[in-house]
């Protein structure tokens, strides 16, 4: 099963069980992801559908943040749990142990050694850890790693 597929099954199930909150944010993934679609016009592959979510979730911490600075804990938590749903969809988060490895790997078949690989050691690394890790943590780690 797609995980477009996942989604939309699960669309159903918060319906039936009456899962307003759920409902809603569910809604919202798939109108994105229909969006996206129109935009291409084809349809999405999983990787592309992840990256979808993980720029949602990326807006709900940074609209948590908002909130949160501005006194507004209700609507603060409300985007954080949007986010934590959201999480749901991606794979298992890797650890830093994991995440070092990857990038070592990396570094190595790339023959990386300088800021100006960054892009393509980027565009490498992004493409086995699609949405097993934060890409800006992974952006830092990866500066870290060839400033030396």
């Amino acid at each position: 099963m797609s995980l477009k597929e996942q989604i939309r099954s699960d669309m159903k199930d918060a319906m039936r069980a009456g899962e307003k909150d759920r409902l809603s944010v569910i809604r919202m993934l798939l109108a994105a992801i229909q969006t996206r679609e129109i935009e291409a016009r084809e349809d999405l592959s999983d990787n592309e559908v992840m990256q979808i979510i993980e720029k949602l979730i990326k807006q709900r911490k940074d609209s948590a943040k908002q909130f949160a600075d501005a006194g507004r804990n209700d609507r603060a938590a409300q985007e954080s749990s949007e986010g934590e749903l959201l999480q749901t969809y991606l794979p298992e988060q890797l650890g830093e142990a994991e995440l070092e490895s990857m990038l070592n790997e990396v570094l190595a078949s790339t023959g990386a050694n300088s800021m100006k690989d960054m892009g393509k050691v980027m565009t490498a690394i992004r493409k086995k850890a699609q949405g097993q890790a934060d890409m800006g943590a992974l952006s830092a780690l990866v500066k870290s790693k060839l400033a030396g």
